[in-house]
């Protein structure tokens, strides 16, 4: 059987499955993380009711020809140049994965996530009424933050899908590469795929001020000028969500104000304080009730109290904020953990793994 076949049947099996990453490498049996988010090994995939398919560890060949079987031309030339890229693949219509091709030690890998086919409800997602009263303003920042493989681009399509089914809204997207595919509903969607529909992320945002935007959403802030362009067009009459890779909702802050030179700080703290509205910091948990995984959330909420700690920089102290305010929509990453503990909904070893502040737990218990 050829190897692009035997690849399009280990994709079709994990959809069907519903795990949630497949990776190739190099020597290697293809493994996956399954739904409670452990990495296990596929030695053998069900094919039909009578048939299944064994398989075998993947030399660097059939890595290769895997990777010139998903990527376009233009993708496979960077990937050549660069020892990395990321791109999509889409097996059917319904079958999409974010694709990402590198190099190791061991030489070829790939790392593929799949995107599910449909766009999850703020319900799905128990995202509840606040959330709809954010999407509803007509500017600000919104920030989701945690590592990779937290859902943020989940729950962010979310809420890009409640503003587009109940708002006569201008949405633009700019993505690298592009996940969930949205129609056109109340709103008009253009979707942007960086180094397809456009250059860089920071062209997209400039030549966004010209293409009359009321959500944009930008699929990550990697770099000052992204990062300030971000800035300017939530200060400007646009409602601006993106993402961040950190580890919660203070270190958020944080890192947007760190990126710059020590002399711009100030400036971008000023900005920073009077256009955010929320972060949500957020990871996945197993679920000690079933197998597969719940998402545990840090939420800050912008008000006067943490603007002039935002300004003054002493953002250290956005914890007893955020542990002061709880009853208003506020919540720390370990409250929330121990009330999805108390509810048996994930195990003591769970609770005590994710955990930031461990000598606390007691107390907080």
């Amino acid at each position: 059987m050829e190897i692009h076949t035997i690849f399009e049947h280990i994709i079709t099996y994990c959809y069907n499955q519903k795990y949630p990453d497949i990776h190739l490498s190099s020597g290697s049996y293809p493994l996956i993380r399954n739904r409670s988010g452990d990495i296990e090994t596929l030695t053998e995939i069900t094919l039909t009711s009578w048939e299944n398919l064994e398989l075998s560890p993947l030399p660097w060949t059939d890595i290769e020809h895997i990777a010139r079987h998903i990527l376009s031309p233009d993708k496979y030339l960077d990937y050549v140049d660069h020892l990395e890229v990321d791109s999509s693949y889409n097996l059917e219509w319904n079958k999409r994965y974010r694709v990402n091709c590198f190099t190791n030690i061991r030489w070829k890998a790939i790392a593929l996530r799949q995107i599910p086919h449909e766009i999850p409800t703020l319900e799905t997602l128990w995202l509840g009424e606040t959330v709809r009263e954010m999407c509803s303003r007509q500017k600000w920042l919104i920030l989701m933050t945690w590592p990779t493989g937290s859902w943020k681009s989940a729950n962010l399509a979310a809420m890009i899908d409640y503003i587009n089914t109940n708002f006569k809204k201008h949405i633009i997207s700019i993505e690298d590469p592009i996940e969930f595919v949205y129609s056109d509903k109340k709103s008009l969607i253009h979707q942007r795929e960086v180094g397809i529909h456009t250059k860089s992320f920071s062209k997209a945002m400039k030549s966004c001020l010209r293409e009359d935007p009321d959500v944009i959403f930008i699929g990550e802030m990697r770099d000052p000028e992204t990062i300030r362009t971000a800035l300017t067009l939530a200060e400007t009459w646009h409602l601006v969500f993106s993402t961040l890779h950190t580890n919660d909702t203070v270190q958020t802050i944080d890192r947007v104000v760190d990126v710059f030179p020590e002399g711009q700080q100030e400036q971008i703290r000023m900005q920073l304080a009077l256009s955010l509205v929320w972060v949500i910091a957020q990871r996945l948990v197993a679920r000690s009730d079933k197998e597969w995984r719940i998402p545990a959330r840090e939420i800050l909420l912008n008000n006067d109290a943490v603007k002039n700690l935002i300004i003054s920089w002493n953002t250290h102290q956005l914890y007893s904020v955020i542990e002061i305010e709880q009853k208003r929509w506020m919540i720390l990453m370990d409250n929330y953990l121990i009330a999805l503990y108390k509810k048996g909904i994930i195990s003591e070893e769970s609770l005590k793994s994710f955990a930031r502040d461990k000598d606390n737990l007691r107390n907080l218990l």
